[in-house]
């Protein structure tokens, strides 16, 4: 199984490399295409890092080793760009449709937004091994999408071009339709994330060992199970061993107590040289 979901891993994360790289070459015929504006797409950005975390991610599958807490936050601030953009740009399509004006949605744009968002939502829900996050990851997953928002208005501003309609103040009512589509978009993320880490609080964390580890042997306490006046007692001005394992009598038993061998009960091999041996 691990090794498995570690395959998925890396071809999903070279199925999402492809995607970007043919999506650059069909937007090259854009008018208003030019290289800084491809890569200040959301979409695109979140993509990027998830090529690299689903890599890594494999990779430790792969070899049995469990996600460190910190590339397991990073996991789940990935997951949760790629699947908000996906759903985002699911209303752009539904919304222009409706509008009659069609966006086209290539087979790479397709794998971005649709294929990706659906894998990495399957895979954070169903594979092995998952590291549980902290709470206030909610809060971390916000800073990113508010400065690239932020700055995205401030340059689009300058250079006449949006990626992204909620954003242009030309296509958006200020302040009350701006406000609510950018509002959305924060509730989904916050609304995402804390999906996400509630699903790696409550799911069994079956870590997976690390290959060539010792087993783990429980220890045990010495006197376990043994009264406190049996752990007290002394046996020739020091405690014996079978004065210290439950269940094991002591050689000197019948000595200290006065008590002594009946002649027709049985004696057992070797009780007299411990009798002797512990005079």
């Amino acid at each position: 199984m691990r090794r498995l979901v570690g395959v998925l891993r890396l071809a999903a994360a070279a199925a999402g490399l492809s995607a970007l790289v043919s999506y650059f070459v069909y937007v090259l015929g854009f008018s208003t295409f030019s290289t800084i504006n491809y890569f200040s797409y959301f979409t695109q950005q979140s993509n990027i890092a998830n090529v690299v975390v689903l890599t890594v991610s494999g990779v430790l599958m792969l070899r049995g080793v469990p996600e460190p807490r910190w590339f397991a936050s990073l996991h789940a601030l990935v997951t949760t760009y790629v699947i908000v953009s996906g759903l985002v740009y699911g209303v752009i399509v539904i919304e222009s449709a409706s509008h009659n004006y069609t966006i086209g949605v290539p087979w790479s744009s397709q794998v971005l937004h649709f294929y990706l968002s659906t894998f990495v939502l399957i895979d954070w829900v169903f594979a092995p091994g998952r590291t549980r996050v902290r709470w206030r990851l909610v809060l971390a997953a916000l800073p990113f999408p508010i400065v690239w928002g932020l700055f995205t208005i401030w340059r689009g501003a300058r250079v006449g071009w949006y990626p992204y309609f909620f954003l242009d103040p030309a296509q958006v009512r200020w302040p009350d339709e701006f406000v609510l589509y950018n509002g959305i978009a924060i509730g989904t993320i916050v609304g995402v994330t804390v999906g996400l880490v509630a699903l790696s609080r409550l799911r069994p964390r079956n870590r997976p060992a690390v290959p060539g580890a010792p087993p783990r042997i429980p220890s045990i306490r010495v006197g376990a199970g043994l009264s406190p006046e049996a752990r007290r007692r002394p046996v020739g001005g020091r405690r014996s061993v079978a004065t210290q394992l439950p269940g094991v009598a002591s050689p000197d038993a019948g000595v200290s107590s006065g008590a002594g061998v009946s002649s027709g009960a049985p004696v057992s091999p070797g009780a007299g040289e411990a009798d002797t041996r512990s005079r």
